[in-house]
């Protein structure tokens, strides 16, 4: 009763979650499916279509490509993981020590800016620059008496550029995030430490970070939750689709999506989804376990 009036606000939000998160997730049992779109509309379609059992799963694991997409996947999310902690945190350090406020706010806009575009436009800028005739850099090339590269067909170049252009994008968002936890600092640790004598460094190392610490824990495992997950716009739009380019830019999610361009077969798509969701909740459970047990105040739950 005290919280009646509370509870009328949450309403309309618990209906959403309800109707948009809950109830699709019966869907998952497509993935034991052999789903057809039938007469009836979808829910005829779902209750007609035939129990396959686990055979949705083995597309996943019975390809040649099953090793290189999961060796993908892996290896990318594990560098954005690293990334997404060192770039934004050191960012927002040298944010945060810039006195002049509006020069602060400005260069924190160009940062966060990149974050709002699409995929579809970075890819867009990015064919600009490596397009194989009309491209920037195979024109500068060609000016200076080089060779043009086929940077389209070429798969050495790409890790480094799905990696730089990622972190490029998505820097700043991390970096607002540390921002307002460094807002957050009571002010007196640094004027005891100026006090005492510390450098500037000393503050970082011994004020600022372990302050930090606990934001970057949460942010990291909820990261590690997503590891089997890849952005499907970095890798799709931005090598445009390019078939020699499929060993270093082909992950669960492109693959996942040809196939079923391919075949039709949403079974398949749900169990790939399904796989990836069990995968993402043990990763975000054991990580969880392993800070509660070194540091407990700083796990997630």
């Amino acid at each position: 009763r005290d919280d009646l009036e509370l509870m009328i606000m949450a309403t309309p939000t618990l209906v959403w979650f309800l109707l948009f998160s809950f109830l699709p997730m019966l869907g998952v049992l497509i993935a034991f499916k052999n789903f057809h779109i039938s007469g009836g509309g979808f829910i005829n379609s779902f209750l007609n279509s035939p129990w396959v059992g686990f055979k949705n799963f083995e597309f996943l694991f019975s390809t040649n490509e099953a090793f290189t997409i999961t060796r993908n996947t892996l290896l990318y999310n594990l560098c954005f993981i690293v990334l997404d902690v060192a770039v934004p945190v050191t960012f927002a350090l040298m944010l945060h020590e810039i006195r002049n406020r509006r020069a602060a706010k400005a260069y924190q806009t160009i940062l966060f800016l990149p974050y709002f575009l699409s995929w579809v436009v970075v890819g867009s800028f990015l064919y600009a620059f490596l397009s194989p005739d009309k491209g920037i850099i195979n024109h500068m090339i060609t000016q200076s008496g080089g060779t043009p590269v086929s940077w389209y067909t070429n798969t050495k170049p790409w890790p480094f550029l799905l990696i730089f252009i990622r972190t490029w994008k998505e820097m700043g968002y991390g970096t607002v995030i540390y921002l307002a936890s460094l807002a957050g600092i009571d002010t007196t640790f640094y004027e005891a430490a100026v006090i005492d004598g510390a450098t500037k460094w000393q503050q970082i190392k011994r004020i600022t970070l372990p302050c930090l610490k606990p934001m970057m824990i949460v942010l990291t495992i909820l990261a590690i939750g997503r590891i089997f997950y890849a952005d499907f716009g970095l890798f799709f739009q931005l090598p445009r689709n390019s078939g020699p380019l499929y060993p270093a830019t082909q992950v669960i999610d492109t693959y996942v999506y040809r196939a079923l361009k391919e075949t039709g077969n949403v079974g398949m798509a749900a169990a790939a989804s399904l796989y990836q969701s069990i995968v993402g909740f043990v990763m975000v459970v054991g990580a969880n376990l392993v800070v509660r047990r070194i540091e407990p105040d700083s796990a997630l739950f």
